[in-house]
């Protein structure tokens, strides 16, 4: 591919969107099927009636699809408000319910895990230890392994993609290994469910999570597989709904729209990723043409290695490091510094300091989607270089 520099920066009509592991638009498919449920349909999926029972017909529908598309049974998939939720219920449950002691995870999971379990660990209830993993974020399975020899029956938290550096954990492995020590294995697979197949009847998972707005569908609805056989009290309490695991009038329009964007995730999969991953591709290359000493952190410019719709660039020390976002925000560039669950925080990213990542080093974390195009990443390059005067104004 050429070059940008000393050629004009290619315009763009509107803002660009490279935020998509925050959040994905909504699939016009993903709307239509929602409507009929945010407008004619009324009245509870508790009730008795034919309002009702109409309702408590098109969540099981949804449920059917789902344990289809993932190979579980209908009874082993429940609706929640999200990721952080399922990951709460499955933690906080499977150690509660289960009288687990010891909690295995690693310091690059996201908070919704990391919290979780430090809060569990700071109460008494468990023994919290970590994963040793390298400098680029990959995680030393024999220590894992050594880890469940001492500990056996633990839970284990390890995410299959990280939200920030998109580095892709083996979880087939990690199952495995839990197995052979009788431990609990959570995974939290919200940055990949829809992106890659899971077969649960293969995967050795007790616990894992989804989340629509995630793989365009609407936000506030979530999902979590729970392995028939492993019985863990509820988060909520209040109501019989999901058989008894999670209370609260459930979102049928959201439930519908979760199952309909998981339908369409898994029928183009093969070709959104062969697309997306050309756009991945794509900014690797111009951004390696365009700024001087540009880096890739953790594994996300390894094609092998990484979720293909993320990558975390590391941007040589300047004075617009620390404005860096805003500046690309202001020239219509929306993308994230790391995890958008920490967006407006000081703290910086848990997961670039837990790798050493040099702090004087900007980091952007460009996420595609479907609807990107190759246009918007020339464009977003060219902004990029341009705040790092390789391009003229």
């Amino acid at each position: 591919m050429t070059a940008l520099a000393g050629s004009a920066i290619p315009t763009a009509p509107k803002m660009v969107y490279f935020d998509n592991a925050a959040s994905t638009p909504l699939d016009p498919q993903v709307l239509e099927a929602m409507l009929p449920f945010m407008l004619e349909h009324v009245g509870n999926p508790s009730s008795i009636h034919s309002h009702g029972r109409k309702l408590r017909a098109a969540i099981e529908n949804a449920r059917k699809t789902i344990a289809h598309l993932i190979n579980a049974a209908p009874a082993e998939v429940f609706f929640t408000s999200g990721g952080t939720e399922g990951d709460n219920y499955a933690a906080v449950g499977s150690i509660r319910t289960l009288g687990l002691q010891h909690a295995i995870t690693s310091p690059l999971e996201h908070h919704a895990v990391l919290h979780t379990l430090e809060s569990l660990a700071k109460a008494g209830a468990i023994k919290l230890s970590y994963v040793r993993h390298d400098e680029r974020g990959q995680l030393d399975l024999s220590h894992l392994e050594e880890l469940l020899a001492t500990h056996p029956r633990s839970f284990v938290s390890l995410m299959h993609a990280n939200n920030e550096i998109g580095n892709l954990n083996d979880i087939q492995t990690i199952g495995e290994v839990c197995q052979r020590h009788d431990a609990i294995f959570h995974t939290d697979t919200v940055q990949t469910m829809g992106h890659y197949p899971h077969d649960l009847q293969q995967l050795k998972a007790h616990f894992l999570v989804g989340s629509a707005h995630k793989l365009h569908g609407p936000k506030g609805i979530g999902f979590v597989y729970n392995r028939a056989g492993i019985h863990v009290e509820p988060l909520l309490h209040g109501g019989s709904q999901e058989r008894n695991v999670r209370a609260g009038t459930e979102n049928v329009a959201g439930i519908v729209g979760l199952a309909k964007a998981l339908e369409i995730a898994y029928a183009g999969m093969n070709d959104h990723q062969q697309h997306i991953q050309g756009l991945k591709d794509r900014f690797i290359t111009k951004l390696t043409a365009e700024i001087e000493d540009v880096q890739f952190n953790g594994t996300s410019a390894e094609a092998d290695k990484s979720l293909y719709t993320v990558l975390n660039v590391s941007l040589p020390p300047s004075e617009i490091s620390e404005m860096l976002l805003f500046n690309l925000d202001i020239n219509k560039v929306s993308v994230s510094g790391g995890s958008a669950c920490t967006s407006g925080a000081n703290a910086g990213s848990h997961v670039l300091t837990a790798l050493g990542a040099d702090p004087m080093r900007g980091a952007i974390r460009f996420s595609m989607s479907k609807y990107n195009t190759a246009e918007e990443v020339d464009f977003a390059v060219a902004q990029l270089a341009k705040l790092y005067r390789k391009i003229p104004a």
